[in-house]
């Protein structure tokens, strides 16, 4: 799986892409991430270049351009090795859910995921390109970057061998919201609080059904 990220600021995506389970991902091959930076597309001599405009009908802010995005995203069609998804994030659009992941890795081998800034980019590239809007949630963020990593990490995990074992995807399995594990008693202020007895107790069908209900830790003085 190849995620192409049209991105102005790839260096955001260091931090976590570098690190645990994606950074080993990408490291055995399981995953792939390209940049491409609309300013690449820019042409002009001088040192700053201008991606964004003032928006039509006015209002604060600035929207970037069509054409640098739509250039950038013409480069990763052309480094795609079969037909991409292509990914407008955008507050209003269709809300991420685990199950959009597990679709998307069954059905595409690219992934391009474009990420705006400032007010937005210019509407008419998600025409051109006929991309999906998507939203990870009810709210706005100052750029496209956090949500391309929600996404990257949600689906890689349903690709085989990102999490080890594909045991390890909660979803696939009964899991509690709440899990435990040494010391038996842990004491904090004057308190302890103890591992349920249930998860003590060796019966496997009683612990299934106890992973069900979510129940919380108990506390004794």
């Amino acid at each position: 799986m190849v995620f192409h990220i049209i991105t102005l600021f790839p260096s955001v995506f260091g931090s976590y892409l570098n690190e645990s389970i994606i950074a080993r991902a990408i490291k055995n091959k399981l995953i792939n991430v390209k940049f491409y930076n609309p300013c690449d597309f820019v042409k002009t001599k001088k040192k700053y270049k201008q991606v964004d405009d003032k928006p039509y009908g006015g209002g604060p802010g600035m929207v970037i351009q069509a054409m640098p995005v739509a250039k950038a995203i013409e480069r990763a069609i052309k480094n795609s090795k079969s037909k991409p998804k292509i990914i407008f994030l955008s507050p209003g659009g269709a809300q991420f859910t685990n199950e959009v992941g597990k679709k998307w890795m069954k059905s595409f081998n690219d992934i391009i995921i474009i990420c705006g800034r400032y007010e937005g980019i210019d509407a008419r590239v998600k025409k051109i390109f006929k991309a999906e809007e998507i939203s990870i949630g009810p709210f706005v963020l100052t750029g496209g970057e956090l949500p391309a990593m929600i996404m990257i990490d949600s689906a890689s995990r349903q690709i085989a061998g990102v999490l080890g074992k594909i045991e390890s995807i909660e979803e696939n399995r009964i899991a509690s919201s709440d899990v435990y594990t040494r010391p038996e008693i842990f004491e904090y202020n004057k308190k302890k609080y103890k591992v349920p007895k249930i998860l003590l107790s060796g019966h496997h069908k009683k612990i299934e059904e106890w992973k069900k209900t979510g129940k919380s830790l108990f506390i004794t003085k």
